[in-house]
């Protein structure tokens, strides 16, 4: 059925138990899973241009470290079920093209993410990149509430 699952993480508690099911179903399925979490670049629209240099190098090793973290906790979970597993680090203006480009380049067959939950007015208003991920996927997705 599928043999490569892609696992977006952002680090919250929903996202971790989409990777919990995302990696028993890679464990059934005989399976291996890629992480990724994608961070946003730093907007130098409202900043001086000596600050940026400065500010720039500071948000890219936070988001880095913030990063590493998010993607530990899919690499323990594969660890630990003896699933075998790769992660991925993405910057982009736009998470849900970060997920889905990443799926297309390492060939997934499935992505499984959170659903954040949103209803009614917030969620029309506000969107989610769950959403945007189901609208634009050519792939499978599997949602986790």
């Amino acid at each position: 059925m599928y043999t490569h699952i892609l696992l977006p993480t952002d680090g919250s508690a929903l996202s971790e138990r989409a990777i919990d099911h995302g990696i028993a179903l890679a464990k059934a399925l005989h399976a291996s899973v890629t992480g990724v979490t994608v961070s946003l670049p730093l907007s130098a629209l409202s900043m001086e241009a000596f600050a940026i240099a400065n500010v720039s190098e500071d948000y890219r090793k936070q988001m880095a470290a913030t990063a590493e973290k998010h993607l530990d906790v899919v690499r323990k979970a594969a660890a630990a079920a003896g699933v075998a597993c790769d992660v991925v680090h993405v910057e982009g203006p736009h998470p849900y093209q970060g997920i889905i480009d990443t799926a297309r380049a390492k060939g997934c067959d499935v992505i499984v993410m959170a659903s954040h939950g949103r209803r009614g007015l917030s969620a029309i208003v506000l969107g989610s990149e769950t959403v945007k991920v189901l609208t634009h996927s050519t792939i499978p997705v599997v949602v986790c509430r």
